[in-house]
């Protein structure tokens, strides 16, 4: 019997979810890349929400997907978890590397406090059990960027551990439904960064650039709770929003701060879970949808056509849309886990085990770094709701557009517009042209006191709206001008005399009999086109609303 699945496929840079009967699938080694021309329905790619699918003919079986993830966040210090490195982005290669990050003998690490502190802030914002003993491990591998052969990481006795992460999507025709999800998670660790391979296919060298080596990583290992690539990006766009406001990592998944393994298997529901593949090294939200749900569609083809899936590790080629084998995991890879000799136990304390003598520059209070803890994304988009009597979905927009929020805020505070005014300008006009255009916030010509002082304009009915955005239009283009001057310039005021707006009106009437019947008849459209004939009348200048008063009492309605 035909199979349905549930995939996901990609329009160009929307993102639809749908069912796939056994007459649409590819065959065995047909590419489905992220253009398939059998999806149905698209949803915004800021906001990534799932839509719901076709139900499955009767009798069909469907597939089901499990999905984990671990992340790995580089943490948001000025030297490296074991050694007084500098950590910066762009180095020079091999300009940052101690005795210790290049292993030389009679070396010994030095745990990083930041790195500490940071670890336990992310586990507390994530709702973590904070261990208050916790062990560091050596785990051995051999490859050129780790020229200790093993890694220190927490395998066995991490600094967190089960703790969860809730998200939410927005579904329906108006995006105003909101369902909250959680994935859960299994343990919070600390952990070296290997060196980077570069290879140099010209001269078929690869040359090793060590300046990564050693810096602090946070491994946040997820549990398999997530269901396709669109969750997935969903989840881990919240943790990198989390991680940004607790400041503990900068998480610019561009710079390789953040960065994402994806273990993947699907199986009947009701059924043992499937051997799973594991695609290594997401480094964006879109590639990281991308890969798992090409991975999903990729092993139900395989079991369908007779075939079996391999423990292996593999790649996203983001060229071709696929993912490609890398190494496999049959014989499962003994990394000799054993404690590190060098460091001893990591014991943090609380308000109730924090010793009476205790120096607080050699301790760490962990109910101490809780009351650190700044206001998280989740908190801030219910404030943002209650404080401006926005949508949720609004509030999801500013919050997780970058620096969308600031720039809002900074209007806010410069203005004497309403919010809600200043929300449908910033959500629709703003973000609109910064599309349009591809820019992020940060490189708009339109500053937040420059709109600030276009909706002081409107509020105080100098202009109208429609001449609101011609000078929007005219901010945009960067020449330096304030909204102030344009409007001067180019003659935009509202009409302020009543008497001369009154002649446009009795003129406007006398030219257009019809228009004028059609609206003693009571036809609703037409005291609009009487409105339209006076403003052009005006050259826009007139406030519509007094156009319309004026009109009515005029013809007596």
């Amino acid at each position: 019997m035909a199979a349905s699945v549930l995939r996901l496929s990609y329009p160009g840079r929307r993102w639809a979810l749908t069912w796939i009967d056994g007459g649409s699938r590819p065959r065995s080694g047909t590419q489905t890349g992220p253009t398939s021309n059998w999806a149905r329905g698209q949803s915004s790619v800021t906001q990534l929400s799932l839509h719901k699918a076709q139900k499955p003919r009767k009798g069909e079986h469907k597939w089901a997907a499990v999905v984990g993830l671990e992340i790995h966040a580089q943490i948001s210090s000025n030297s490296k978890l074991f050694s007084g490195a500098q950590v910066c982005f762009a180095a020079p290669p091999n300009s940052l590397v101690s005795f210790f990050d290049a292993s030389l003998p009679g070396t010994l690490p030095v745990l990083n406090r930041r790195c500490v502190e940071a670890a336990v802030m992310t586990g507390l914002a994530l709702n973590c059990r904070i261990n208050k003993r916790s062990l560091f491990d050596r785990k051995h591998y051999f490859y050129a960027d780790l020229p200790a052969g093993y890694q220190i990481t927490q395998q066995r006795l991490p600094i967190a551990a089960k703790g969860h992460l809730t998200y939410n999507t927005y579904t329906g025709k108006k995006r105003s439904q909101v369902t909250t999800k959680t994935v859960r998670i299994k343990q919070i660790q600390l952990e070296q960064d290997s060196g980077k391979s570069l290879h140099d296919d010209l001269r078929s060298q690869t040359l090793i650039d060590l300046n990564r080596a050693g810096v602090g990583l946070l491994e946040v290992v997820l549990e398999p709770d997530l269901c396709c690539g669109e969750e997935a990006a969903i989840a881990v766009r919240e943790l990198q929003l989390i991680l940004q406001a607790l400041g503990t990592s900068q998480a610019n998944m561009a710079e390789g701060q953040l960065r994402v393994d994806a273990n993947i298997s699907v199986h009947h529901p009701g059924e043992p879970l499937g051997v799973r593949t594991e695609v290594k090294n997401l480094n964006s939200f879109r590639f990281l949808a991308k890969a798992i749900d090409y991975e999903i569609q990729r092993q139900i083809t395989e079991l369908e056509n007779g075939g079996e899936i391999l423990n292996e590790t593999r790649s996203f080629d983001y060229k071709l849309g696929c993912t490609m084998p890398m190494r496999d995991k049959e014989g499962k890879q003994d990394y000799r886990f054993m404690p590190e000799p060098n460091l001893p136990p990591l014991v943090l304390y609380d308000a109730t085990s924090l010793p009476s003598d205790a120096d607080s520059q050699q301790v760490i209070n962990i109910d101490q770094l809780r009351d650190m803890l700044p206001e998280l994304p989740s908190a801030t988009r219910e404030r943002l709701v209650q404080q401006y009597g926005m949508l949720p979905e609004h509030s999801f927009t500013l919050v997780n557009e970058v620096g969308l929020l600031e720039f809002f805020q900074s209007v806010i505070k410069e203005t004497r517009a309403e919010p809600k005014k200043v929300t449908n300008w910033v959500l629709n006009t703003f973000l609109y042209y910064l599309k349009q255009q591809n820019l992020a916030v940060s490189e708009s010509p339109v500053t937040p006191a420059a709109l600030a002082e276009l909706l002081d304009l409107l509020d105080s009915q100098a202009i109208s709206s429609s001449a609101a955005k011609q000078v929007f239009e005219e901010l945009w283009k960067g020449e330096g001008k304030t909204a102030a001057q344009i409007v001067s310039e180019q003659q935009l005021e509202l009409m302020q005399d009543r008497e001369a707006l009154e002649q446009l009106c009795q003129a406007t009437i006398d030219g257009h009999p019809q228009a004028v019947m059609d609206v003693k008849k009571r036809n609703p459209k037409a005291i609009n086109k009487l409105i339209g004939l006076v403003r052009k009348a005006s050259l826009s200048r007139a406030d519509p609303t007094l156009i319309k008063e004026i009109l009515e009492k005029k013809l007596s309605l």
